[in-house]
């Protein structure tokens, strides 16, 4: 029942951070393109071949997004904690075994323990530290440069999926405890992503 309400979470959380990050390519592509035409209607070569195609690509209003930066700064921020639920509870954090593949198989177990452990202490250390730095952001009232909305929102929205990445860290720890106190797995791939 918990491993259920876990997994949809993680798996809500993924496909939100898929939606968000989808948005953001198309947002950088269109904007580059914009960039790209608004350069080309001032070339020396449109003008040279014909001023009013180069007046009229110009007058479209073409060019790159305003703020696109802004967005793309906020978005990844909120997808790379969208994302972290559903790596951490499958186990798919890039390991590196150049010594474990030797060591008995009790010793790999400890190991992995110890790791899930650290990492959900490191996990809740950020939400907390986000959860802090959007207080601050919200008493300060301050907002971004050029589309003006107030910075807290991107603290909110990374806080909500680190919030999430917290709850699934929490589980996944105390499965790894009971993986190694019972020698019974109690998470989808507990043996973690093999590279």
């Amino acid at each position: 029942m918990l491993l259920k309400f876990v997994e949809r979470l993680a798996r809500l959380m993924a496909i939100l951070g898929g939606l968000v990050l989808t948005a953001l390519v198309v947002l950088t592509c269109v904007s580059v393109l914009g960039r790209g035409l608004n350069t080309f209607g001032h070339s020396e070569m449109l003008t040279s071949l014909s001023q009013g195609v180069a007046d009229a690509l110009i007058a479209t209003g073409v060019g790159p997004i305003t703020g696109d930066f802004e967005l793309v700064e906020a978005g990844i921020a909120f997808s790379i904690f969208a994302f972290l639920p559903i790596a951490q509870l499958h186990g798919a954090h890039a390991t590196v075994d150049i010594f474990a593949n030797s060591f008995p198989r009790r010793l790999n177990q400890f190991l992995v323990t110890f790791w899930e452990i650290a990492l959900s202490a490191l996990i809740l250390l950020i939400t907390w530290r986000l959860f802090v730095g959007m207080q601050g952001k919200m008493s300060n009232g301050e907002t971004t440069f050029l589309l003006q909305f107030p910075v807290w929102w991107a603290y909110g929205a990374s806080f909500i999926a680190a919030l999430a990445s917290s709850v699934i860290a929490i589980y996944c720890a105390i499965a790894r405890v009971l993986d190694l106190l019972t020698g019974r797995p109690h998470l989808p791939h507990s043996e973690g992503a093999h590279h």
